[in-house]
This record gives C-alpha cells, structure tokens and sequence, in this order.
C-alpha cells in the first residue's frame, strides 16, 4: 500500500475513536498541511518538515505536535510525548469526542504551522556515532568470499552499513536474504549506499 492508501485505512478501521480522530482529520485538513503516512500514523508536514500527527490508542487519541515544546500552550494542556525521550514533541491527549473543542485545536495546529514556517525547532543533537554493526552471518560468508566488497564495507558511514545489515536481517525467508545479497553486493564493492538513489 502507498501512504494514502495507509492513511485511508488507519481512519477507516472499526476503533471507538474512529469518528473522533475523524474530526482532527477535518480539522487538520483545512489547512496547508500535507497529509502523509510514517511511524504508522497519519502525519502531516508542511515543506516536507513534520508539524503533527494523528494518534489512537486503546484508552485514548490525540495530536503529537513534532515541535509542541514551542507552542504557547493557553490550555496548559500538552505533555511530553516520551518523558525522558522526546525533547520537542508534546501530545495532547483526548478521551472522547465531546472533549474536542474544534476552535481551540485550531488555534494550536495553525500556531504549530506558523512556528514551521518561522523554522522553529528544536537543532538536531549530532546522531551518537555507530562504531561497530552486528553483521548478519549471511553478509559475513560473503565477505569471507569477496573480500574487496567486505573492505569497501568497511569504508562506508556507520550509517550506511547499518541500513545494509539491517536490509538482510529483516528478510524472513531465506530465498529473500539470497536474492537480497544478490542486489546488493556489487552496491557494496562500488561503495554505494543502499538508499545513495534516494539522498
């Protein structure tokens, strides 16, 4: 399924707060806020830079706002998404329709938009730096048997290796990992990253 398609069937799913995320959505979309799908939520960005997401769960529903710790907040009504790991998101949290004052969420997703626009957010912290990757041993026989690509591993980002490991060690049947690594391995020797094509 493309985004729109996960974004469809998230509000379309039977949940008791199907008709109350319904109403952030409309709210949401009366904006200039694009709708997409990461993390498995609805989310919506503004210049491709995330603003805010739709959220349920079993004992509630909300908004996540990415960079929430810069609102205004008149309703004191935000939280810290993660206590202890989240810096700038802030979730405000509803528990039934009837707590949805259409006016006031308003109020808060155009001001997120604003502050978007403004470039208000929180730096990026430097990634802590990965020094050394688990290689699946798939990945490693390989290596053993071409050793100019295990070097040109070797000289790749951190990073880059990681999305190559994890590239084979997510794939569940076998026949995927062969055919994996059969993509994969001359993209190696060349010393290109998995995702170079997208960057």
């Amino acid at each position: 399924m493309d985004t729109s398609e996960k974004t469809e069937a998230y509000f379309a799913e039977e949940h008791h707060f199907k008709k109350a995320i319904a109403v952030l959505r409309d709210l949401v979309l009366k904006t200039d806020l694009a709708e997409t799908y990461k993390w498995n939520f609805p989310t919506y960005t503004i210049n491709k830079k995330n603003v805010l997401a739709i959220c349920k769960f079993k004992n509630h529903f909300g908004i996540w706002f990415f960079n929430g710790v810069f609102l205004s907040d008149p309703e004191e009504i935000l939280e810290n998404a993660q206590e202890g790991k989240t810096q700038a998101m802030r979730h405000w949290k509803f528990f039934s329709e009837s707590e949805i004052d259409q006016l006031k969420v308003s109020a808060y997703i155009n001001e997120a938009i604003e502050n978007q626009k403004k470039g208000i957010e929180l730096p990026r912290s430097p990634k802590s730096k990965v020094t050394s990757v688990a290689i699946p041993p798939e990945l490693e026989n390989a290596f053993k048997k071409q050793p100019k690509t295990k070097s040109s591993f070797e000289k790749l980002s951190p990073y880059k290796q990681k999305e190559y490991v994890e590239y084979i060690a997510n794939a569940k049947r076998e026949k995927t990992k062969v055919s994996r690594l059969e993509k994969i391995l001359p993209m190696i020797t060349a010393g290109k990253g998995l995702n170079d094509i997208y960057r």
